[in-house]
């Protein structure tokens, strides 16, 4: 037998109250986390105002959070650039690599909603 190392990965909302998930996965590697994470972000980001577009890599059908519709454009903005930025990507690998969760929050102040992005080790496996 030998131990298996998974991430965790999930996306949810919350109104200050109430915290519910958007969806999630379980995959064998950091960068996959990442990866899933990246795509959330911008699907959310694009189904605010935009057709969303297909997807290069693809981890396994229904695996996508639900869509959230903005009420402004600074959180799908926040959204994109935190994918796209080279920095932000670093600094989320570095925290899963050190063992630290990688979060990441956006607001929608005009109805006050927070949107969180986290990655995260999950504990090993038999297999």
């Amino acid at each position: 037998m030998r131990r298996v190392t998974e991430y965790a990965a999930e996306v949810t909302i919350s109104n200050g109250q109430r915290c519910t998930a958007l969806g999630g996965v379980v995959v064998r590697n950091r960068r996959l986390a990442l990866l899933w994470l990246r795509r959330q972000a911008l699907r959310l980001a694009n189904s605010h105002g935009l057709p969303v577009t297909p997807e290069p890599v693809r981890l396994s059908a229904g695996e996508d959070v639900r869509p959230v519709h903005f009420h402004g454009s600074d959180a799908p903005e926040e959204l994109r650039h935190w994918a796209t930025h080279g920095p932000h990507q670093d600094h989320a690998i570095r925290a899963l690599e050190a063992g630290f969760p990688a979060l990441f929050t956006v607001s929608d102040p005009a109805v006050g909603l927070s949107l969180t992005l986290a990655g995260w080790h999950s504990h090993p496996t038999d297999r």
